[in-house]
């Protein structure tokens, strides 16, 4: 076994050694499940194991043991995911919320727990869109800037319609112009329209 270290999170009364092996084992188990562990119980010295009515020869005095809530964890799953990082014994407390697990010699005990009338489900984050893929942003931004060019053809041909000359031939093209950039306006209002709809439909508010 590992050299054993100063666990940092026990209190001065039932200060203890925590054994290198467990302390891994556990943190392996807990990137598998990729969840938190709330732990109820961990090392014990024996005065602390008699005063909760540990078993004299308990695991936990040998900081081999720990007790886990079972509140965000299916216990299936977290027993597979347990005996699958080296864990061997199991106790199984389902009204008290927790599962036993420990390493060495492999041991049950308890009754099992309830199956769920909800599993537990993938602790998948929502899927969002990088700001520069957004399909709503560039819909809009397309709408914004031909709305932009549009006001600007208005402008220049106001101005083209006070001048003299042959200027004054380009005011029909410009007319032209304002219509497409109103055009594209509406375009990229359709597009940002129809983006955040089919991102609503697929969860991605």
């Amino acid at each position: 076994m590992r050299r054993a270290r100063l666990d940092p999170g026990c209190d001065r009364e039932h200060c203890g050694l925590v054994a290198a092996e467990p302390h891994h084992v556990g943190q392996a188990l807990r990137d598998r499940l990729g969840k938190p562990l709330i732990v109820r119980s961990a090392y014990r010295s024996s005065e602390h194991n008699r005063a909760v009515g540990g078993v004299p020869a308990s695991k936990h005095m040998l900081g081999t043991a720990f007790d886990i809530a079972m509140a965000n964890h299916d216990p299936e799953a977290f027993e597979a995911a347990a005996r699958a990082v080296g864990f061997r014994g199991f106790g199984t407390y389902p009204r008290s919320g927790f599962m036993h697990i420990h390493l060495g010699p492999g041991r049950r005990w308890g009754e099992p727990f309830p199956p769920r009338p909800v599993p537990f489900a993938e602790e998948t984050p929502l899927a969002r869109e990088r700001l520069a893929d957004s399909r709503t942003m560039k819909g809009g931004g397309a709408a914004g800037a031909a709305t932009i060019g549009a006001a600007g053809v208005e402008i220049a041909q106001q101005t083209l319609t006070e001048a003299q000359g042959s200027i004054q031939s380009l005011i029909p093209y410009l007319d032209t112009m304002r219509w497409v950039f109103i055009g594209l306006a509406l375009a990229g209002i359709a597009v940002a329209i129809y983006a955040r709809l089919d991102d609503w439909k697929r969860g991605r508010r």
